[in-house]
């Protein structure tokens, strides 16, 4: 293809993502009542637990309320439902580049790129926000400060988080991508594996809407297991170019045999020492 039949394609790739989330869109304004009560849920129930009453938030504008939960909140809710088709087209623009042994991550791709960004705003939201807002709308109420917090504001540190979550879950399709493009391995990542984690770190702190450091590890934890995940599936890569195969069999016997092992100690601590489980920290207590 030459210059300008690939800026064709791309405006083509382009119109069709954005007419899928045009799509996606209109279903979402459709039900634009029911979303905004389940995005703002953390905020009911964070009031609730502070004792602010009336537990709602405000708007002071007139268009306020229309740009968010008319406007805003769908087209929130369109992305991420539209990503496995917006994935999709990024997908045709650079197969046609690929050899056709390459060309079967397609599906692979589309869905574990649109699966982890779906599951890093889940976790966002009944996770990592939930602590957090809870931190922060409680800042003051010792010296007399009562929070009102406007939809506008509520609504844009809902969307820097689950954005910004999801986009981090996507570090091991980013790790993979750069193995198959030879451009890192797993040797390198491993050996740089301290930096990678420190720069976790930063960008935990950057994400995470309060300043302490347990809600910092909320979100820095799961992003350094995913690093590894993609180190793991970086290694599991460059075991199939050199015609190796990874001991699953192995792996299996020896998880199922640590779960054996776990389920085992729990009975004893049930039936010969009177435990019993509760449904919080620490789970097994007498």
């Amino acid at each position: 293809m030459s210059f300008m039949e690939h800026l064709e394609e791309l405006r083509n790739r382009l119109l069709r993502a954005i007419v899928g989330v045009v799509v996606a869109f209109g279903a979402a304004v459709l039900f634009h009542d029911q979303l905004w009560n389940i995005v703002s849920a953390p905020a009911v129930a964070a009031l609730t637990h502070l004792g602010v009453k009336p537990p709602h938030l405000v708007y002071i504008t007139p268009m306020e309320g229309f740009n968010v939960i008319w406007i805003k909140l769908p087209l929130l809710v369109s992305i991420f439902l539209g990503s496995p088709w917006i994935l999709y087209q990024v997908w045709a623009f650079i197969s046609p580049g690929l050899y056709k042994r390459e060309k079967r991550w397609a599906v692979p791709f589309v869905l574990s790129t649109a699966g982890l960004f779906i599951a890093g705003g889940c976790f966002a939201y009944f996770v990592a926000f939930k602590f957090g807002l809870e931190f922060l709308l409680g800042v003051g109420r010792d010296v007399n400060v009562s929070p009102m917090v406007t939809i506008d504001e509520y609504f844009s540190l809902f969307v820097n988080v689950t954005l910004g979550v999801g986009l981090v879950f996507e570090m091991p399709i980013i790790i993979f991508f750069l193995t198959i493009l030879r451009l890192a391995s797993p040797r390198f990542l491993m050996r740089h594996s301290r930096y990678a984690i420190l720069g976790i770190a930063i960008l935990a702190a950057a994400v995470t809407p309060t300043p302490d450091a347990f809600n910092m590890m909320i979100f820095a934890v799961p992003m350094v297991l995913l690093y590894f995940v993609g180190v793991f599936a970086s290694y599991l890569l460059v075991l199939k170019r050199e015609g190796k195969s990874f001991p699953w069999k192995y792996i299996a016997l020896g998880f199922f045999g640590l779960i054996a092992l776990i389920g085992a100690g729990i009975a004893v601590m049930i039936y010969q020492y009177h435990y019993h489980l509760v449904q919080h920290v620490p789970y097994l207590v007498k």
